[in-house]
């Protein structure tokens, strides 16, 4: 690889066509169900295309758990929802070895953690041990009960949400763990005219009864596999490494960005650019991307606390603080970026 580019230089543009096609598919499918969520949906694309995992922190109502379901249905992924309590154990959800007398021998009996796509429903209200279960999950893709090692279906995809109002008896994710989830999204309240089409739409049945799938599995690797094609130039690269580093001196910021979030941004970036027909990425890819990526990694400091100062409005000054490379430089590759 080039020491000045990311890519050499015959290298030929990424072929977004099937990225483009595979979201059209799915967002026309989503739709049947949810109303609105346009970006909402388009993120979660991007973290469906990342092969990563997404935090939802809104209030209860809203259509967090419509939203995975759809999402599994339309992907023929297998489902299962979890709700986290604060008696639920580690084993609840990675499964448990069994003695079946018939065989004298322990058998192993799979816990929810076996599936394509799992609602971990107010993860913030187990326990740090069990909360801790998720991570080797999350991470490698497998769980280990008593020592052997199960690898988990494709895709696999963890979808958490945390009511952000009902705070009494939850425990706070850990840092290491909240870093483990590539976005973090909220849906929001729909507008007046958008709860007027969902009082019509559900008025009788849901429309999920009648959801068929529109992307197989093949499908979906290839197209995970052209976003990690997408070019970014290097001045864009700058622009990226720039935030956060600046993030990481802060004198608002307790804790700035982990390598794994910088590499989260990035892949991110490519996602959403391929999604759009683009096999290069923008400045606007990375400033719209920031918020769901970068914001739940960020750790205010106790004056900035006191202050009553936000992540959001921190991260947007430090965005604004951060010089944004000219279309001139960071659009020019051989042509290649146009």
């Amino acid at each position: 690889m080039n020491a000045n580019n990311t890519q050499p230089a015959d290298t030929q543009p990424a072929d977004t066509r099937i990225v483009q096609e595979t979201a059209a598919r799915i967002t026309e499918q989503v739709a049947r169900v949810i109303v609105g969520k346009e970006t909402t949906v388009e993120t979660l694309l991007i973290a469906l295309f990342c092969e990563g995992h997404i935090l939802l922190e809104d209030v209860p109502g809203i259509g967090k758990t419509t939203l995975a379901k759809t999402l599994a249905r339309t992907l023929n992924c297998s489902f299962n929802r979890l709700q986290f309590t604060p008696d639920l154990l580690p084993s609840d959800i990675t499964g448990v070895n069994i003695f079946n007398q018939k065989v004298d021998d322990f058998e192993f009996r799979a816990g929810p953690i076996m599936v394509q796509l799992l609602l971990a429903d107010e993860i913030n209200r187990a326990g740090p041990r069990t909360q801790s279960a998720l991570l080797e999950a999350m991470e490698e893709r497998q769980t280990t009960v008593d020592g052997v090692t199960y690898k988990l279906p494709y895709p696999f995809l963890v979808l958490a949400t945390q009511n952000p109002i009902e705070l009494e008896g939850t425990f706070p994710l850990p840092e290491a763990q909240v870093d483990r989830f590539l976005m973090k999204l909220r849906m929001g309240y729909p507008t007046r005219d958008e709860e007027r089409q969902i009082l019509r739409r559900f008025y009788a049945t849901s429309p999920l009864n009648d959801l068929e799938p529109v992307v197989n599995t093949e499908e979906l690797k290839a197209a995970c596999a052209v976003c990690r094609q997408v070019y970014l130039h290097p001045a864009v690269e700058d622009y990226l490494l720039d935030i956060a580093a600046a993030s990481r001196v802060h004198p608002e910021l307790e804790l700035g960005i982990s390598p794994r979030g910088t590499l989260a941004l990035y892949r991110t970036c490519q996602a959403r650019a391929a999604i759009q027909g683009r096999s290069y990425v923008t400045p606007d890819d990375v400033q719209a991307l920031a918020e769901p990526v970068l914001g739940h990694r960020l750790v205010l400091s106790a004056d900035a606390r006191l202050h009553g100062q936000t992540v959001d409005g921190v991260l947007q000054s430090l965005l604004d603080s951060v010089a944004v490379p000219v279309e001139e430089v960071w659009s020019s590759n051989n042509g290649r970026a146009r």
